[in-house]
């Protein structure tokens, strides 16, 4: 294969208000047209409000691109119907590149006149179809403007796809390469699984993050892997470079060293929605068959926070034998829901067995599905992260650092980038949550997610039923698999090899 350089360009934000740095532009198209760049991917708000003018001046400064050229429509572009002018000015809203062993599909992921994405049912279907057609292609690159994990240093997150986790699903089953976008002015490159996450901050906007300076990437893919470098206009760059890891299937050497049991929403009420035998089954289930050295619930124990629906989930997990935590999800905590989880299951607290570390974190919000660890949370993680740095360190929260498939984002964590971003450099081992009613596992950098399913509650997500989680940790690989709380029989969410210089081995 040959090597193949992108520049990757995105939030130009053309207009003739101030907002538009235009000797910014000029500086990163002059750089990319005297540099070897086989082709250039814009990734959205090419103009600031979607204007006449402004695509009239955009047209004529895009043709300074001297180089094959892909542009994304952002949502400033489909501000005022400026979707239409897109197609006119600019080129179409979608479509297919392909090279030597490649292909870049690119697609509208803008809602008309919100900040927010969607890649909804029609364009889905495209996506996964166009997908299947260029399956035999070593190189598979998808761009759209929106961000698909939630990126540090962006304030309250939110303007992430609806179905971020469907899209996300998607890409990773059909071995996805890289993924490109911009849409919040942070440059930031991660690595789920073996997809590249690839932003790129704005390149000739005024509205950078916290002092940061105009930017572009350069994306260089070869039969190695993918080498993202981001490039600052005062000439300071940082790269990141990701290999694919093969194999895929691993085999555990070495003894077991810890199993956990994970769980969530198992929502215990008096409505027709909690399945009381499910969640009896599971627990004997748990006790008898799978013998664990830790169960730990992440949230929504209770459907609402009153005393009888609290009273009968303390009926159900005194039954459970051994350690526990428990951390609150959002329904726990509702109405007195605060007062009596702390009377009924006390404070979550960290919690060490033997090399183990279990660091519970506290998101939930009164009255609201959507979470905050907040500026003070994350500087306890930070600390407790690298006073256990020696440590196999389990971080325990409710709400989802990663999107989900099945459901709309709208839990998303407030502060999600930041705290994705503190285990992601910490490297931390392992990460367990449970919101939004579905099952997912993904590695992000060195770092395993894993979300909990629903394991008693009718209203989910999961078309395996409801279920929870068995977390076998080895020497060598941690290995994770969801089991039917009904009927037992399991999948595997992931295995993971364990870093060999981790200094509690």
């Amino acid at each position: 294969m040959m090597d193949m350089l992108i520049a990757h360009i995105s939030d130009t934000h053309i207009t003739n208000e101030v907002a538009f740095k235009s000797y910014a532009y000029d500086l990163i198209v002059n750089e990319i047209n005297t540099k070897p760049f086989d082709l250039v991917v814009h990734t959205g708000d090419v103009t600031n409000n979607g204007l006449r003018e402004e695509y009239e001046h955009a047209s004529y400064l895009i043709k300074k691109i001297e180089k094959p050229l892909v542009v994304v429509p952002g949502n400033h572009d489909a501000r005022n119907v400026g979707y239409e002018l897109f197609e006119k000015y600019i080129g179409p809203l979608y479509g297919v590149y392909e090279f030597d062993n490649g292909v870049i599909i690119w697609l509208d992921s803008t809602i008309p006149d919100l900040s927010d994405g969607r890649v909804g049912g029609y364009k889905f279907k495209w996506l996964k179809e166009k997908l299947e057609a260029y399956s035999h292609k070593k190189i598979k690159i998808v761009a759209a403007h929106h961000h698909l994990v939630p990126l540090p240093d962006t304030g309250r997150e939110r303007n992430v796809l609806f179905n971020a986790g469907d899209v996300l699903d998607l890409l990773l089953t059909h071995e996805v390469t890289l993924y490109m976008c911009g849409h919040k002015h942070v440059p930031n490159v991660y690595r789920v699984e073996d997809l590249v996450v690839d932003n790129a901050g704005c390149a000739s906007c005024r509205k950078t993050r916290k002092g940061d300076v105009n930017s572009y990437n350069i994306v260089k893919i070869t039969d190695k892997g993918v080498k993202v470098v981001i490039r600052r206009l005062t000439g300071d760059e940082e790269s990141k470079e990701h290999n694919p890891i093969r194999p895929k299937i691993f085999i555990p050497r070495g003894r077991r060293l810890l199993r956990i049991v994970q769980i969530s929403e198992s929502n215990v009420s008096d409505r027709v929605y909690f399945r009381k035998r499910t969640l009896e089954n599971a627990i004997k289930a748990i006790n008898e068959k799978y013998k664990p050295d830790i169960v730990i619930h992440c949230g929504d124990v209770v459907e609402k926070g009153i005393e009888r629906y609290y009273e009968k989930a303390m009926e159900y997990y005194e039954k459970v034998k051994g350690e526990k935590i428990i951390v609150p999800g959002h329904n726990d905590i509702s109405y007195l829901g605060y007062e009596l989880f702390r009377e009924y299951f006390g404070e979550p607290e960290v919690l060490e067995l033997g090399d183990f570390v279990f660091i519970p974190i506290l998101s939930a919000q009164y009255e609201t599905q959507i979470g905050v660890v907040g500026r003070t949370g994350q500087k306890m993680l930070s600390r407790m992260l690298e006073e256990f740095r020696e440590k196999f360190r389990i971080v325990i929260m409710h709400h989802n650092l990663v999107p989900v498939p099945g459901v709309k984002e709208i839990g998303y964590l407030e502060d999600a980038g930041n705290v994705l971003k503190i285990i992601t450099e910490n490297e931390t081992e392992l990460t367990l949550t449970g919101h939004g009613g579905n099952t997912s596992a993904v590695k992000v950098e060195k770092s395993p997610i894993i979300n909990a399913g629903s394991i008693s509650w009718e209203l989910h997500r999961n078309p395996f039923g409801n279920s929870f989680n068995i977390i076998d940790i080895y020497e060598d690989m941690v290995v994770a698999f969801e089991i039917q709380a009904t009927w037992g029989s399991r999948k595997v969410l992931g295995m993971w090899k364990i870093k060999s210089e981790i200094p509690w081995l």
